[in-house]
């Protein structure tokens, strides 16, 4: 199998816990570890001799961050491509670097593709940090990922904690050539009659332990202007039309979601309803995003 680590929190302390965890759980033999990284990643001297399993591949000079910055999502997506292209193993997994995969996340993974007809299996993503902010940034990227995750098919995978069969990936490789869209990519693959599927034994630790109130405001503003960029190429005019309009709804949508479906796994409700407000202030910024998204047809390092 192959694992590509996207840098996203940057960094040298991230990359070296998620690696760590990673080293514990596999034989790093039969494991092929790719890092593409721009300039967020430090400190790569030091990591490389640290894991000499791991295949650090560098990409400054194809992901300008100084025109990204904070200011979008797609440095992320373009380094997941960079990394993919370079893989070999006939399943291929994604992760992050501030993600803390469990000791049995490789078995757990190989396991469930063993499953006839089975293309992508995602796994379930825990709060690894305890402070109400990150329990409430938790909550809107990852609580429909809380274990007990469901059975059966489902819709949604996500690209911090997920594998593909290399054959069904590339079946759909124009898709994510030059950056990877996990809604596209995950879309598309259904759409093939390919099952995408969740194991609870797939799991992930999110451990931003530098997270700024903030920045994760602004970072649910471009992300949910990505969402919405990268989604108007999959619907009709007259659905974007109408997702324009109804933008302003999402803010009690997407927290009523979130509390519904936190409240069937009856798991940590406590840190919930602590978390409920600024779970609230940042669903509506979201909403904002997703609203010039609509209307712009465009991520923000597209403008």
């Amino acid at each position: 199998m192959s694992v590509v680590v996207a840098v996203i929190e940057g960094g040298k302390d991230p990359m070296e816990s998620c690696l760590t965890s990673l080293e514990k759980g596999m034989d790093s033999s039969r494991v092929e570890t790719i890092v593409p990284y721009d300039s967020r990643l430090k400190g790569v001297d030091e990591l490389a001799d640290r894991f000499p399993w791991v295949d650090f591949v560098d990409a400054t000079g194809e992901v300008d961050s100084s025109r990204f910055g904070n200011s979008s999502r797609e440095h992320h997506d373009i380094l997941r491509s960079i990394g993919l292209k370079r893989t070999n193993g006939p399943i291929v997994a994604l992760l992050e670097d501030h993600g803390t995969p469990s000791e049995g996340w490789c078995d757990a993974m190989l396991k469930a593709h063993q499953e006839d007809g089975v293309a992508a299996v995602g796994g379930a993503v825990a709060n690894g940090v305890d402070r109400i902010l990150n329990w409430a940034v938790y909550y809107c990227d990852f609580g429909r990922y809380q274990n007990p995750v469901p059975e059966g098919d489902v819709e949604f995978l996500s690209d911090s904690n997920v594998s593909y069969k290399r054959e069904v990936l590339w079946e759909v490789e124009p898709l994510w050539s030059k950056a990877f869209h996990e809604t596209s990519v995950n879309w598309e693959i259904s759409r093939r009659g390919y099952k995408l599927r969740l194991d609870p034994g797939m799991v992930v630790f999110q451990t931003r332990s530098k997270l700024k109130f903030l920045s994760a405001l602004w970072e649910r503003f471009v992300w949910g202007r990505s969402f919405a960029g990268t989604r108007v190429g999959d619907i009709s005019a007259g659905s974007r039309i109408v997702l324009v309009f109804t933008s302003f709804l999402l803010p009690f949508i997407l927290t009523g979601r979130i509390l519904l479906r936190a409240l069937s796994k009856k798991k940590y409700l406590n840190k919930l309803f602590l978390a409920l407000p600024i779970i609230f202030v940042l669903e509506t910024v979201w909403a904002a995003g997703e609203f010039v998204g609509y209307v712009t047809g465009k991520a923000a390092s597209q403008t």
